[in-house]
């Protein structure tokens, strides 16, 4: 009965939570681009990778901050060299001046301990190619570069167009998740009038018995005026009504505002306030527990609010 407060359709609200990945060959081999996203509430993007260079860094942020807006953003960048550019990362020099010592260090062996320096220069070369130092590493700062940027570009554009389809994946199970809780709220408030008329009578026979107990004569004017005014103080309709307006504005939120992540979290406090005051004016046992079912809800709802964007 109450859902009448909105429509419901397929929202394209998106989560923070995502993963994005493309993939680009260039002239040496390969570059992988992946960007994962967890909820944070600004735009909180870390670049975990040497190979971008430092004139290219501001320009892929201001791509990631413009198309994902907010999250603990992590960006990747790996690369997977080819099988001839690899061999064209050995250095040569290097490997030759290793190979020179040892042979040096090989001779003087044979004549210090004769028989003992004959090592296999085969066996040589090989260990000393295994050396880490002889893969020349300062070639990787100019795997990116001008020739090839805006093809890298592309593939980073491809990956964001990849996380925001995983992200509004997400925000589909977030909105029917948050959206069914909200209706679950409404659909308590009926059953709490269900008991106002036994609340508001069990309040008058505990002030009347009270009165009866301590057997004093009491002004049935005075009384009725008294009792009308503390019930007045226990009354929740004001409540119900601006849970009901909250409820109604959290929907029309959900459904109309690209990133509404943010508002929706300041309405659920709203409804958490209404909710709370209904619970401290309950004075009847079954409201309570019904109180405490929304309340159960309305948490949910701030969990999953959090992780909207």
């Amino acid at each position: 009965m109450y859902l009448c407060f909105f429509k419901l359709k397929n929202s394209m609200i998106q989560s923070m939570t995502g993963y994005g990945k493309a993939e680009t060959t260039i002239e040496t081999g390969k570059i992988t681009i992946e960007i994962k996203s967890l909820n944070g509430k600004n735009a909180d993007i870390s670049i975990k990778s040497q190979l971008l260079p430092k004139d290219k860094e501001l320009a892929v942020r201001q791509m990631i901050a413009q198309k994902l807006q907010r999250g603990n953003i992590d960006f990747f960048v790996t690369y997977e060299a080819n099988s001839a550019e690899t061999a064209k990362e050995i250095n040569s020099d290097l490997v030759m001046a290793y190979y020179r010592q040892i042979m040096e260090i090989n001779s003087r062996i044979e004549k210090e301990f004769p028989g003992t320096g004959n090592a296999d220069a085969a066996h040589i070369l090989g260990s000393v190619i295994r050396f880490p130092d002889v893969i020349d590493q300062n070639k990787k700062a100019d795997i990116i570069n001008e020739g090839n940027w805006e093809q890298v570009r592309a593939c980073i554009a491809e990956a964001l167009e990849r996380i925001c389809e995983y992200r509004i994946a997400e925000g589909r199970s977030l909105y029917a998740d948050v959206t069914s809780k909200v209706r679950n709220i409404l659909g308590y408030i009926p059953l709490i009038e269900q008991y106002e008329k036994e609340r508001t009578a069990s309040i008058k026979d505990r002030i009347t018995s009270r009165i009866n107990e301590i057997e004093a004569s009491a002004d049935q004017n005075r009384l009725e005026q008294e009792m009308i005014y503390y019930l007045e103080k226990l009354d929740i309709n004001e409540e119900k009504v601006r849970l009901r307006q909250h409820c109604k504005y959290f929907m029309e939120t959900i459904e109309n505002e690209e990133y509404p992540g943010r508002k929706l979290g300041f309405i659920a406090q709203e409804m958490g306030r209404e909710i709370n005051t209904t619970g401290s004016k309950a004075n009847h046992s079954e409201i309570q527990k019904i109180v405490v079912k929304m309340k159960d809800e309305l948490e949910k709802i701030k969990e999953q609010t959090l992780n909207i964007l």
